[in-house]
């Protein structure tokens, strides 16, 4: 981002944090930055785009001084990853980009709801792989889990500390909540139990990606189940659900209500996983579709 155009996106994100984004015009926007409409149109299509490249000089900042820090140093260096993650969140607050984040939460702009979740899952994306190159291979089935546990400690303890204008040392708390998370990841290894399974993530993942899932996927998804291994119910109830999803118009209130027991009918088999992914496939595409 050239200067100029760095300088109407930082007033921009002035002015959304003070008035909202509802509430902020292009020209409150132009007037401010002292451009004509003609030059804040050279740089964004948009108001939405120009919350979008704010929030996306954002990650690519966070980005290289991510990667500044990690040259010459082990992947597995704890204190490094430590200062990676102080470095995303000391940038949101130099920039005072949680107002930012508040606001559009709190706006009826879809797209811009979207746009922060995705933003924020490819951060978790992100320590996910850290947390897997810290803490080795053996942690990948939880790592997600775990990163979702984790952040969710660091975003109430952070807005308990701005709340209460409480002082803190924020690699401090970085290395006590990961400790924490440390110790949850023992005991998730250990029992080999999961608050969300596969499905659920990859589900998570395509809603936030835009990627529709379809009639098309949901069927070749079927096929790869071996349907000999099915007991007598559990087949009655894969034919049921297929022979509904075939129909040209689905009937949303005769399919769901097989989708429970086809689920608990492969509760603790090798096949649980599996199974839950499907449902899950179903579920939102007959709620997209």
């Amino acid at each position: 981002m050239n200067e100029r155009k760095k300088h109407v996106a930082e007033t921009a994100l002035k002015l959304f944090q003070e008035k909202g984004i509802q509430h902020t015009s292009i020209q409150d926007i132009v007037k401010a930055a002292s451009i004509s409409k003609g030059t804040f149109y050279n740089y964004f299509t948009s108001k939405n785009d120009c919350v979008a490249e704010i929030l996306e000089d954002l990650r690519y900042e966070a980005s290289q001084r991510r990667i500044a820090a990690q040259i010459g140093k082990a992947r597995n260096d704890r204190t490094i990853f430590i200062e990676q993650i102080a470095i995303f969140i000391k940038l949101q607050e130099e920039k005072h980009l949680y107002r930012l984040f508040e606001a559009i939460l709190h706006s009826n702009e879809a797209d811009l709801k979207k746009l922060v979740l995705k933003h924020r899952v490819h951060d978790m994306e992100w320590l996910t792989q850290r947390l897997i190159e810290v803490r080795g291979e053996s942690v990948r089935p939880y790592a997600f889990e775990g990163v979702v546990l984790f952040t969710g400690m660091m975003q109430h303890t952070l807005f308990v500390h701005r709340y209460t204008n409480s002082s803190y040392h924020l690699e401090t708390v970085i290395d006590i909540l990961l400790s924490y998370l440390e110790d949850i990841l023992e005991k998730m290894e250990q029992d080999q139990h999961l608050l969300l399974n596969d499905g659920a993530i990859q589900q998570f993942r395509s809603q936030v990606e835009h990627r529709t899932i379809t009639k098309k996927d949901v069927l070749s998804y079927a096929e790869s189940f071996d349907v000999a291994h099915f007991y007598e119910e559990q087949k009655d109830l894969f034919d049921a659900i297929l022979e509904e999803l075939q129909k040209e118009r689905i009937r949303k209130g005769v399919l769901l209500p097989l989708l429970k027991p086809f689920q608990a009918s492969a509760q603790d088999t090798t096949m649980e996983d599996a199974i839950q992914t499907f449902i899950n496939m179903i579920w939102y595409y007959v709620h997209s579709y």
